[in-house]
């Protein structure tokens, strides 16, 4: 990376600041946004509002905007996977578990990328340190759901369908890396996220004309502050220095929010909503973090473009 100057310098600084503070807050204000809104509203009313912003902001900004139509096809299903599936199913889940549990499971999403590449053809195979954190990481899910494990066994088996449900949307979210990856878009990124939004957005309309939960709703300050925190911080601002970070910084220190933001999550979920973990819990949690870090530094040593890498690219909201 070339040399920086003293403002770039804080650039830096204060993009790393927002991609883990900010990303990881918003598994915050996705649980305050669930005590007063369906998810599927939630969920809905954040890309519907956040797609126009990004794709406005791209037409301002001249920036390269109008796909193909075959394009638009592989946007459309990267959105729908991505945000319609994966993000609206931690929406969906933090009515039941813990906004921290909930990171901590969206966190499986770098060992599903590599496991993916492993076994693909062509793909990139996963080092022995690699493979050490993918073992290490499911057992560590193993305890941090253990406690849920055991209320299953005695008839109250809530928690473990909903922590399954939230590991189906994080492979959702990652089959949505594979198909990027294996796809030639030639638009900006800015406004690849918008169109992505756009069809997560009406994914969720979809989902929430169906249920019709949006008779539940109550709008209100809370409601929206939750919409309001995830589109501009969860979205624009923390979106915008992601992409910064990608163009100035390298990718192994970028991939460093794959373990930071669930430990930013857990800490605002004690501080503001009172959340506890037991003993058991701790020790999957620190499981599944040194698990994420073992094998995105094993695949950031490669020089070759891998899965855990695009997946990064794609993380444009949360």
């Amino acid at each position: 990376m070339p040399a920086t100057s003293s403002s770039s310098r804080t650039l830096i600084l204060a993009s790393f600041c927002c991609v883990y503070v900010f990303w990881g807050g918003t598994f915050l204000a996705m649980r305050f946004g669930v005590e007063v809104l369906p998810p599927f509203v939630l969920a809905s009313a954040r890309y519907v509002i956040a797609a126009p912003l990004l794709l406005g902001l791209s037409a301002i900004l001249r920036l390269k905007m109008w796909p193909t139509r075959r394009e638009m096809g592989r946007l459309a299903i990267i959105g729908v996977l991505m945000l319609g599936c994966g993000n609206t199913s931690v929406i969906w889940a933090e009515q039941y578990i813990s906004s921290g549990l909930a990171a901590l499971l969206v966190a499986s999403i770098p060992l599903y990328a590599a496991l993916i590449e492993a076994v693909m053809p062509h793909g990139e195979g996963l080092p022995v340190r690699g493979w050490i954190g993918v073992f290490l990481g499911f057992a560590g899910l193993v305890f941090l759901l253990w406690p849920g494990l055991r209320r299953g066994l005695h008839g109250d088996s809530r928690e473990i369908i909903v922590a399954a449900v939230t590991l189906a949307g994080a492979l959702c979210w990652t089959a949505a890396s594979v198909i990027s990856r294996r796809s030639t878009i030639h638009i900006n990124g800015v406004a690849a996220a918008g169109w992505q939004m756009v069809f997560g957005g009406i994914f969720n309309l979809g989902l929430m004309v169906i249920s019709r939960q949006y008779h539940g709703a109550r709008l209100g300050m809370q409601a929206w502050g939750s919409i309001a925190y995830l589109v501009v911080f969860g979205s624009l601002i923390t979106y915008t220095a992601y992409i910064y970070l990608l163009d100035n910084v390298a990718v192994s220190k970028v991939a460093t929010y794959a373990y930071v933001n669930p430990v930013i999550a857990v800490i605002l979920g004690t501080i503001f909503v009172h959340e506890r973990f037991v003993a058991v819990e701790y020790v999957g949690m620190g499981g599944i973090l040194l698990a994420v870090f073992l094998v995105t530094s094993s695949k950031m040593k490669s020089s070759k473009p891998n899965l855990v890498d695009e997946d990064l690219a794609v993380r444009q909201q949360a």
